[in-house]
C-alpha cells in the first residue's frame, strides 16, 4: 500500500474515459487518420497509469460506419489491453454506431434498431450506467420516455460508491464548437429532472472531439476528446475544422466526496526535467517533516538544477 504523501487518502476507484475511436474495417479515416493506431496509443498510455484503471469507459462512436469488422477490430484491440490492466470494459452507443451490429458484435446479442442499448455495470461498488442517446439515421441525441423511466428505476437504489452516467451526447453548452449545437442532446431538462436527488456523481460524454468540462443539474460533466481526429476549438476562418493532433483520454479518480479528472495526451513529448521511478521509495521512507524540508523548501538541494 503506497504511503500517503498528502492530506487526501487514495481514491476508491480509477476509471479511464476514452471516446470516439471511430474504428474502420479496412481503410483510413478521411484517407489520413489511422483510427486503430490512435486507439492503440491511448491503450498504451493507459497501461502506464498507476494504480491501473478498474474500468475503461468508451463514450460512443466506436465504429465510424458501424461495420461488423470494425467492431471485431475494436474488441481484438481493447479486450486484451483491458484484461492486462484488470479492467472492465464499458461500451456506450454513439451517433456513428448502429444498434443491431453494435449489440451483435460487442455483446453477442440480437437487437433491433429501435431498442436502445442501455446497460448497468458494477465496478467494485461504483455503478456505471451506459445510456444510449443515439437516434437511428440521425446525428443528434435523444432519450425516450421509456429510457428515462428505466434510468429513474435504476437510480432509485443508491450504489455503495455512487454512480457515473456515461452517454455520447454531453448535456452541456458547446461555446467553442457552435456546429455541435446542431447535433446536441435534445430536451436536456427531462434528463435533469430524473437525475435530481440521485447518487450520480459524474457524467461522462464524448461527441465533440475535444475535452470540455461543466456541470449539469449540479453534477460534474467530463467530456473526453477523441482518439482519432480532434476538433480545433479555435480555427481560423473555419466553421468546423477537424485536425490530426491533440488527441487525449481522461483518467478519473473517484474519492468519497469528489471525482478528479485528468487529461492524458496521446502524443509523446520530450522530457526536460524529472526523476526516475525508484525515487518514490526513498521519498516514502522519509518522515512528513523530512519530505517537507526536502521537497517544499525553495533552498533545498532537490531544486539545485532549477534555472
Amino acid at each position: 500500500m503506497p504511503v500517503q504523501l498528502g492530506q487526501y487518502p487514495a481514491p476508491s476507484h480509477v476509471v479511464a474515459h476514452l471516446s470516439d475511436p471511430h474504428l474502420l474495417a479496412d481503410r483510413l479515416q478521411y484517407d489520413v487518420i489511422d483510427t486503430r493506431a490512435g486507439l492503440a496509443r491511448a491503450l498504451a498510455r493507459l497501461a502506464h497509469v498507476d494504480p491501473p484503471p478498474q474500468a475503461l469507459v468508451f463514450t460512443g462512436d466506436l465504429a465510424d460506419r458501424a461495420e461488423p469488422a470494425a467492431y471485431a477490430r475494436l474488441r481484438a484491440l481493447v479486450e486484451p489491453a483491458a484484461a492486462a490492466m484488470g479492467a472492465q470494459v464499458v461500451w456506450v452507443m454513439g451517433n456513428h454506431d448502429e444498434r443491431a451490429p453494435y449489440a451483435r458484435a460487442l455483446f453477442d446479442e440480437d437487437a433491433s434498431d429501435e431498442r436502445p442499448q442501455d446497460r448497468v455495470h458494477d465496478v467494485d461498488g461504483l455503478r456505471i450506467v451506459a445510456l444510449d442517446t443515439s437516434v437511428p439515421d440521425y446525428h443528434h441525441g435523444e432519450i425516450t420516455d421509456d429510457q428515462l423511466a428505466w434510468l429513474a428505476d435504476v437510480l432509485a437504489t443508491p450504489a455503495p460508491h455512487g454512480t457515473l452516467l456515461a452517454l455520447h451526447h454531453p448535456p452541456i453548452p458547446v461555446p467553442m464548437l457552435r456546429a455541435a449545437e446542431l447535433i446536441e442532446l435534445l430536451d436536456q431538462d427531462r434528463l435533469a429532472a430524473v437525475l435530481a436527488g440521485t447518487d450520480v456523481r459524474g457524467i461522462l460524454g464524448g461527441h465533440f472531439h475535444f475535452s470540455s468540462y461543466s456541470t449539469f443539474a449540479g453534477i460534474p460533466v467530463s467530456v473526453a476528446s477523441a482518439t482519432c481526429y480532434t476538433s480545433d476549438p479555435a480555427p481560423v476562418g473555419r466553421f468546423v475544422s477537424g485536425v490530426d493532433g491533440h488527441q487525449s483520454v481522461n483518467v478519473l479518480h473517484v474519492y468519497a466526496d469528489r471525482v478528479v479528472t485528468t487529461l492524458v495526451p496521446l502524443a509523446e513529448a520530450p522530457e526536460v526535467s524529472g526523476f526516475p521511478a525508484d525515487v518514490v521509495a526513498q521519498v516514502e521512507a522519509l518522515s512528513a517533516e523530512e519530505r517537507r524540508e526536502l521537497l517544499s523548501r525553495k533552498s533545498s538541494g532537490f531544486y539545485a538544477g532549477d534555472a
